[in-house]
């Protein structure tokens, strides 16, 4: 059972816009992934092989299962996909939030490294590495059935984000291997790739914007971290921001003013309306994941404990005309010129 407390030493607080709520001990850490869907935050704890289910405001644990080594976890609909390794097989794990129990189980052909669900809640997409290559598993949850979209069969590739378009017709897929990285644009009906956005150094994190705007974070001992703004009607990288030395991964706040991005020691407070890095959150040991609601930003440490913060709405502002535009260069941006295609 988890020790929830109003957690205070080690914790910093360096923005205006977060203020510090709760905290609570979940288990033997390190925690690897945070969901958070409706009353319900999920994590997955990978020291003691769990996964728990906690109350949005209070932390409080309302129940768990054990799993084999869980990862990656989506959530929707009272349903976690939980991505579990063990010593047999690989497989995607749904558990119910509402009562703890597992009520099916999807075997992967491959290590999963990220999982994704479309906003209907219908498809759940995995994205697999195996030793000829990255491909993702496209799971249908009404029919039950699983397809495959072939993606590159470079043997060092590795799949570190997926994102699906509102609409459910396009799944973005970060790449990584052993020369570059990209960002491959597939057309989920037909399962083939349309488009790709060149980046260079290994991504991190992926998140989907507003007004065809989508932000792909990297980080290499050269550039350090790079938070990119893409243009997805341009097909183009148009903007960088300098954030981080060894940054791991990216939220976006449900409005888009805001990006969340897990330093080394630290979690920095990105504006997307100004391009730039407008404060920080340090938790007391080093975050390992976050997760972000309307108001809340959850942040889980490599020590096991998961500690929530009050993100304040940002001013109002005209986000669409401004993004549209692409005209305004603040501070710590570097225009760029079209990538490669």
């Amino acid at each position: 059972m988890a020790n929830t407390h109003a957690r205070s030493p080690g914790v910093t607080v360096d923005t205006a816009d977060v203020s510090l709520l709760h905290s609570a001990t979940i288990g033997r850490g390190p925690i690897s992934d945070l969901a958070v869907d409706a009353g319900s935050l999920v994590v997955t704890n990978f020291g003691d092989n769990t996964l728990a289910v906690l109350d949005t405001e209070s932390l409080a644990v309302r129940g768990g299962v054990a799993t084999g080594q869980p990862f990656a976890v989506a959530l929707s609909d009272a349903r976690a996909y939980v991505a579990v390794s063990s010593a047999s097989d690989d497989a995607i794990t749904v558990i119910d939030t509402d009562n703890g129990k597992i009520v099916a189980a999807y075997p992967m052909a491959g290590n999963v490294t990220a999982v994704v669900i479309s906003a209907d809640g219908k498809r759940v997409y995995a994205a697999r590495a195996g030793r000829d290559g990255v491909d993702v598993a496209v799971i249908d949850v009404v029919t039950q059935s699983v397809a495959t979209i072939d993606v590159a069969q470079t043997a060092d590739a590795t799949i570190d984000a997926l994102r699906v378009d509102a609409a459910g017709r396009r799944l973005f897929i970060a790449i990584t291997d052993s020369v570059s990285s990209r960002i491959v644009v597939v057309d989920i009906e037909s399962g083939r790739a349309r488009r790709s956005i060149a980046l260079g150094a290994p991504i991190r994190g992926l998140e989907l914007g507003f007004d065809s705007t989508a932000f792909a974070l990297t980080s290499d001992i050269n550039d350090r971290g790079v938070l990119h703004v893409l243009d997805l009607v341009a097909n183009r990288v148009y903007a960088t921001i300098s954030v981080g030395a060894a940054p791991m991964q990216l939220a976006l706040s449900p409005d888009g003013t805001r990006a969340f991005v897990v330093d080394y020691d630290r979690v920095h407070v990105v504006c997307t309306e100004t391009r730039a890095v407008i404060g920080s959150v340090s938790v007391g040991a080093r975050p390992s994941c976050i997760a972000v609601s309307p108001e809340r930003l959850y942040v889980a440490d490599y020590a096991g404990c998961v500690t929530s913060y009050a993100v304040a709405a940002a001013a109002p502002m005209l986000y669409s005309q401004f993004v549209a535009a692409n005209s305004f260069v603040a501070p710590q941006v570097r225009e760029l010129q079209p990538a490669g295609v």
